[in-house]
């Protein structure tokens, strides 16, 4: 049966790098941020310019520390600079979830000595094929490593809090510094593992409490050396990413509550909306179902069934992970977007292999029915919405052709470049142009950087594009200007102008 279950394993993972790495060069996300973040990696490898800070947020003028940049320095260079690199990377990180999700439920809900680890199997088949995990799961973004290390800080505090064993602080300080570094509601785990930690040394024997102490101090050691580079990058800067957060999280009332029960409203809502975008593959009558479903059967289980104390001990790790979970997303005020999911993105289906495990050995005939109903209805919802279905983006072949063409245009001189689009920037396409003639105008030394071509891709309809007028700062240093010519590469509207005489 162990083989049996490792034979099944492997051709989940198989199926969840194909639902990943097919195409993914065309499938990838590849705009503004990327182009960015692969900008800055690629001078470090080339330059070696060290990195301090991480991405800055879409709200709070805040920013994350660099790990992820340092994370994608290895694959941007094994893959001789291409963007394509880091995208990989990400692609094996949700690779390498959907097998930690198995390993973590077979040893929270193991399966009765000769049967295999059904409630497991299920749960990292599911996370291979959910469509929304599938989509964050093949770009580089930041958030989007963001589940593995959450899941591997859940996993260490468990060994410590379970197993005793302490040299998991260790772990558990260099998985939280790159959840941290992924997105700060990563602070939503803060309570979840101090809690587990604070019983962990309520109930520490006096023989281990040395050990413990130590093993905790090393921990916070690594984990603070490894977000050091951001506080010294602060510190260098009037602390100005400190201000931000203390305004965010406690002065703008706008966007956060700082009174837990505002989140009571929202729970059944957001709990739903949990379910829908991750395990009900985004369908919101099946999602209301799998929300009714998950809290009818801990219900049952908790109640009906004979748990070990391990498995007592999981559920409770699970609920306390997913409660906070929810009231750290009540709390917020503004759209919740799928990737903020990422901190917990595995406790669902976590959840269901437990359900699912212990319903099997509570009543095998009836149970095999209830099981197996429910995972392939969720199966076919998810491969109903599976994002393979639909034709690749071709971000990023789009964007090096517009660049190549711009280039060429340019006959071997100097030029300037802006970007006119309603959720994108310019820094996608000097990945591409940089170094190749593209000059970036300095306000301060517009004499020494203003060219004598400015070339402006518009991705909006041309009938909205209005060049020589654009607000955009980069237009606008320009100066005066006329269109000189103009191309449409990749169905995108290229304009060049030149100064008005």
């Amino acid at each position: 049966m162990e083989k049996t279950s490792l034979k099944i394993l492997v051709l989940v993972l198989v199926i969840g790098a194909f639902l990943r790495l097919y195409r993914i060069n065309e499938y990838m996300t590849f705009l503004g941020d990327e182009g960015r973040d692969v900008l800055i990696v690629r001078r470090f490898i080339t330059k070696g310019d060290l990195m301090l800070v991480g991405p800055g947020t879409s709200i709070g003028n805040m920013y994350l520390g660099p790990l992820y940049y340092y994370l994608m320095a290895p694959a941007l260079l094994i893959f001789f600079l291409s963007p394509v690199g880091p995208a990989v990377m990400v692609a094996m990180f949700g690779v390498a979830t959907i097998g930690f999700v198995w390993l973590v439920a077979r040893e929270w809900f193991p399966p009765q000595s000769g049967q295999i680890s059904t409630g497991a199997l299920t749960a990292a088949f599911l996370y291979a094929i959910a469509p929304t995990v599938t989509i964050f799961s093949r770009s580089s973004w930041n958030p989007n490593i963001m589940p593995f290390f959450a899941l591997a800080a859940i996993y260490s505090i468990w060994k410590v809090w379970q197993d005793n064993k302490y040299k998991w602080l260790l772990v558990l300080g260099v998985s939280y510094a790159f959840v941290l570094q992924s997105h700060y509601l990563g602070l939503v785990l803060v309570p979840v593992l101090g809690f587990f930690w604070l019983l962990t040394f309520l109930e520490a024997r006096r023989l281990e409490i040395d050990n413990f102490r130590n093993k905790t101090i090393l921990g916070l050691i690594i984990f603070l050396f490894l977000m050091s580079p951001i506080v010294i990058f602060d510190a260098r800067h009037g602390w100005r990413n400190f201000a931000a957060m203390k305004v965010f999280f406690f002065e703008r009332q706008t966007t956060i509550s700082v009174k837990p029960w505002k989140a009571l409203p929202n729970m059944w809502p957001l709990w739903q909306e949990i379910n829908t975008r991750l395990l009900a593959g985004r369908n919101v009558l099946m999602g209301t179902w799998t929300a009714l479903g998950l809290i009818g059967g801990s219900v049952f289980v908790l109640r009906k069934i004979k748990l070990t104390n391990k498995e007592k001990s999981a559920f409770f790790l699970l609920f306390v992970w997913l409660g906070m979970a929810l009231i750290g997303l009540g709390v917020y005020k503004q759209h919740i977007y799928d990737h903020y999911f990422g901190f917990f993105f595995p406790a669902p289906f976590l959840l269901f292999a437990g359900i699912s495990q212990k319903i099997l050995s509570y009543s095998a005939t009836r149970g095999r029915w209830i099981v197996f109903t429910a995972f392939v209805l969720l199966t076919i919802f998810s491969l109903k919405e599976n994002p393979l279905k639909y034709a690749p983006n071709k971000q990023l072949q789009r964007t090096k052709a517009l660049s190549e063409k711009i280039i060429e245009e340019s006959r071997g001189e100097p030029f300037n470049f802006a970007v006119i689009a309603e959720r994108n920037y310019d820094d996608g396409y000097e990945f591409f142009m940089t170094g190749k003639g593209f000059t970036d105008i300095d306000p301060i030394n517009t004499e020494n950087t203003i060219t004598e071509q400015l070339f402006v891709v518009c991705e909006m309809e041309k009938e909205k594009c209005d060049p020589t007028h654009s607000p955009r700062a980069e237009v606008a240093n320009f100066g005066w200007s006329k269109i000189d010519q103009e191309w449409n590469v990749w169905g995108t509207t290229i304009f060049k102008l030149i100064h008005s005489q």
